[in-house]
């Protein structure tokens, strides 16, 4: 069985990758540090260079990803900040900032970077499209699960218990992730 070590505290993305690829044959164990986030346009570069720069320090095959909150209505603001934004203006700015706004479309977009010790990343990316809430809802979950709804639902992410959030995320980016790693 190949190991991976996913460079996250995050359970639910820990699930998600154990639930693609366990059955494959690959063991997932996760590791918990701080990576260098380089300033860029887009999140699949941030997690690129973080895959990188994690699987030369631990010496192994490591997985690592990057989410952006991308609101239409601000031009994709805060996108790449988004880390930035959760903990400086948080939730209630982003209200604030589409406060008499109608259109709350938003997705967030998420990019796992995949790197085999002494080689290049490969990245694959998922997005999970969803709307801003006009007020916070709900006491689960964590920063922007208070205001994004999913498509197709009526609640918050926040409105969602742990054992069901992590299901309304786009968990394509896993499956093409099995699939490179089954067919290299």
């Amino acid at each position: 069985m190949k190991k991976i070590t996913y460079v996250t505290g995050n359970w639910a993305k820990l699930a998600s990758a154990k639930q693609a690829l366990e059955p494959l044959g690959y063991e997932v164990d996760n590791i918990k540090m701080d990576t260098i986030e380089i300033q860029a346009n887009d999140v699949e570069e941030v997690a690129k260079y973080s895959a990188k720069w994690a699987s030369d320090k631990l010496k192994c095959d490591v997985l690592k990803n990057d989410t952006g909150l991308f609101v239409e209505a601000l031009n994709g603001f805060p996108g790449v900040y988004t880390h930035f934004m959760e903990e400086t203006l948080k939730e209630d700015g982003i209200l604030k900032l589409l406060d008499g706004v109608e259109n709350r479309k938003a997705y967030f977009k998420e990019a796992i970077a995949y790197c085999e010790y002494g080689k290049e990343p490969v990245t694959f990316v998922g997005i999970t499209k969803g709307t801003i809430a006009k007020e916070k809802m709900g006491t689960y979950g964590w920063s922007f699960d208070f205001i994004f709804i999913p498509d197709g639902q009526d609640k918050t992410l926040g409105c969602y218990p742990n054992e069901e959030r992590w299901k309304f995320w786009s968990l394509e980016i896993y499956e093409k992730l099995a699939d490179y790693l089954d067919n290299k």
